[in-house]
């Protein structure tokens, strides 16, 4: 074995390991670690890869329901979608990354998530993403550097997903100057397989070969996880080297020649190389079988020179598998990756130790036990406080501002970053790859592709109103996974299960910790009511820059299937002359809003009410309605209220509309009470639709067509709304080219 550590202290604090954390390894050694086992330990144990001050809160995540093939805990979750078909899917992370190389980060965030998708034997088929960036709209430094990260980013990801053929058919962007110092990127990938041929992460069966698949390793994205396990500050500018860097052609090879790997009988289990690279990857097979491992790191491919033991086991290339194989199979399987023009090679064997034994041309270099590294990893119970800021703001109220003309308002709120269409971003992902997509991105609410092997379709969101969650941690958590699951609704579909992506600062800071906390209660109370089970997400923490951290942002994607691909239900104007119905009860809600945000200046107050009961019974009528084809559209009313809604569903559709809403103060039209939809109806199926209502308040609005929108006493031309609403975001994206 090679010589001990010294300096013991420089290392640990290079690792990120504090002095209890070195003491327990040598418990679990018996003697003094060496660099290389240092280094997995310092990865098994970062906060990105073992959850160490999450793992406590996440406990009682509802994960089970009838539907539900795989929860937490693999590669993917997966839901059973009738017919033999199953939809894997899960959201990450990519957020430091990101900020650090905005093209590389995102491209390799999206790379990341699809081979999480494959590697469980499905085809990726839709792409989402939930974008988080701070104020673009200034001249200033800090605006034009978060111009610079919006045009990487979304370069990024529609540079690996178009590469890719798979389809980004939707997602979320929105600005806060919270993100200033952190932006976030969040990626969600859809995939289908047969619900009897899902492949798992294990590495069983002593004697089965382990073999090492896909691009050569070299050592871009060393110390990644642990970079992604702690907060920036100016120097973190330096940190380029950490970020990896993607190939998506090669994944594209990778993800055909796994397939075809599939279609044989040879894999006994097979695991992504993501964070931590070689080192999670060959623990995590081993720990979920109880195995134990040999590995040959002078065998794995290399693509640079003079590489160490160290470098293979925590380099982030991109590109690599790692998989288990029934013995005898192994030169079949080397043949189908060449055939890919892909690198294969048997790297090591699954023993019956229990122990990672790591070798270096013939001499042992590690030997680690599996299972203390995965099941004895720091699990912190850290200190909690409500924030301080809650109690300054929960009072907060619309009238302690200076009243705003609705005229006015409107305007503004019209050209507002989060209302705005998207479409300079979108446009550049390709969305009808696969020829699938059904609603795409810029058509409101949900996207939809259908599944040509059952005909049915699959509807998915990703949501979070952060302002929400700031005012309100646990509430505004809940909400986004009402919002979300609302939004699949409105598209006519059955909201089926959820994956999360729990973006937090830093967690050794007690009041960030009661946010994360709270949050948690919040996804697991909505996820129970809403009978929506947490199937698989991500927890990305320390998203902190000089002592300030982002607001608490717990991103949801909801996946729900429609039984009918031809009745997929759109979120725009359908028809001059149909009728409008606002469902759902509208109180004067404003804590958190965006009308309070953008005309107050403030994120305050107290958010609006959550009613499970009427949130259910709105998704109900809608899927059923549209079930008997009594529905042209329809969309959530949630940020900005009715007025926003109904000028989003004017703006993408081109037809205006003239509606009159009962309020109590004029201001309310913006108002934004939860559980509501404007429904789009036929008067021919006006009495039908309305029979159907049972209590949910309900009230007939107006109708579609003319060239305005006018709502109550607000009202705009649609050449105007248009204007507002497609081309803002261009002349602010690209003000500095």
């Amino acid at each position: 074995m090679p010589q001990q550590l010294a300096d013991i202290e420089t290392q640990l604090a290079n690792h990120k390991l504090s002095q209890e954390d070195y003491t327990h390894i040598k418990e679990i050694l018996g003697r003094e670690p060496n660099l290389v086992e240092l280094g997995v330990f310092s990865a098994m144990w970062s906060e990105h890869c073992s959850y160490k001050s999450s793992k406590v809160h996440l406990k009682g995540f509802p994960t089970t329901a009838p539907w539900v093939i795989q929860g937490p805990g693999e590669n993917a979750g997966v839901i059973d979608i009738g017919d033999g078909m199953a939809a894997v899917f899960k959201m990450e992370s990519h957020n430091h990354p990101s900020y650090i190389e905005p093209y590389q980060g995102a491209a390799t965030g999206v790379g990341g998530i699809m081979r999480d998708i494959f590697t469980m034997g499905a085809r990726p088929v839709a792409n989402l993403n939930a974008l988080r960036f701070g104020n673009i709209l200034n001249s200033d430094d800090i605006s034009k550097h978060q111009r610079f990260l919006v045009r990487g980013v979304t370069e990024g990801i529609g540079g690996y997903g178009n590469c890719m053929g798979v389809p980004t058919i939707g997602g979320e962007t929105s600005f806060d100057e919270c993100y200033n110092g952190n932006i976030l990127v969040n990626a969600f990938t859809l995939g289908l397989a047969k619900s009897d041929e899902i492949f798992y992460g294990k590495a069983e069966g002593i004697g089965n070969p382990v073999l090492y698949v896909g691009a050569k390793t070299g050592r871009d994205g060393l110390g990644g996880a642990v970079m992604s396990s702690d907060s920036f500050t100016e120097e973190s500018k330096s940190l380029r080297p950490t970020v990896q860097v993607g190939d998506p052609f090669t994944e594209k090879l990778l993800l055909e020649a796994c397939l075809e790997l599939f279609k044989t009988d040879h894999v006994v289990g097979i695991q992504d190389m993501g964070a931590a690279g070689l080192t999670s990857s060959s623990f995590e097979m081993a720990g979920r079988s109880g195995s134990g491992m040999i590995m040959h790191l002078d065998k794995v491919p290399a693509r640079e020179e003079n590489m160490t033991p160290y470098d293979f086991m925590l380099s982030e290339s991109q590109e690599r598998m790692l998989l288990c194989a029934k013995k005898g199979s192994e030169e079949e399987i080397i043949k189908i990756f060449e055939k890919w023009d892909l690198d294969a090679a048997v790297i090591g064997e699954v023993t019956a130790t229990g122990n990672m034994e790591l070798f270096w041309h013939g001499d042992k270099v590690g030997e680690v036990p599996v299972d203390p590294v995965s099941e004895e990893a720091p699990e912190l119970n850290r200190p909690m406080k409500r924030p301080g800021y809650l109690d300054l703001i929960k009072d907060t109220r619309i009238d302690d501002f200076a009243k705003v003309d609705n005229q006015e308002a409107f305007e503004k709120l019209t050209c507002s970053m989060e209302v705005i269409d998207k479409s300079w971003i979108y446009t550049q992902y390709d969305s009808m790859v696969q020829t699938n997509t059904i609603k795409k991105g810029g058509e409101l609410d949900a996207s939809v592709i259908r599944v040509k092997e059952n005909g049915k379709a699959l509807a998915m969101s990703a949501d979070c109103n952060v302002r929400y969650c700031y005012v309100d941690p646990k509430g505004g958590a809940a909400a986004a996974v009402i919002e979300s699951g609302r939004n699949v609704a409105m598209s006519g579909a059955r909201p089926l299960a959820i994956t999360d992506c729990l973006n937090y600062g830093n967690p050794e800071n007690p009041e960030v910790m009661w946010q994360f906390g709270e949050g948690c209660l919040g996804i697991k109370e909505a996820c129970v009511e809403l009978t929506t089970p947490v199937i698989g997400g991500n927890v990305s923490l320390y998203n902190e820059t000089n002592g300030v951290s982002v607001f608490p942002t717990p991103s949801i994607a909801t996946v729900g299937v429609n039984d009918d691909e031809n009745n997929v239900l759109m979120s725009n104007f359908q028809a001059k002359g149909n009728q409008l119905y606002l469902v759902g009860e509208s109180r004067s809600e404003f804590g958190g809003s965006l009308y309070m945000k953008e005309m107050c200046g403030v994120v305050a107050g107290k958010i609006p009410e959550i009613d499970y009961a009427k949130e259910l019974a709105l998704w109900d009528l809608v899927i059923e309605a549209n079930k008997k084809h009594l529905l042209e559209c329809a969309k959530d009313a949630s940020s900005g209220g009715v007025a926003i809604a109904l000028a989003k569903m004017a703006a993408t559709s081109g037809l205006g509309c003239d509606v009159s809403m009962s309020v109590e103060d004029e201001r309310d039209i913006f108002a934004e009470s939860m559980s509501r939809a404007i429904i789009e109806v036929k008067p021919e199926n006006a009495e039908t639709f309305e029979s159907m209502l049972g209590n949910l308040s309900c009230e007939k609005i107006g109708v579609v067509g003319g060239e305005t929108i006018k709502i109550n006493n607000v009202s705009l031309s649609m050449e105007q709304l248009q204007d507002n609403y497609f081309n803002t975001f261009k002349r602010v994206v690209e003000q500095d080219l």
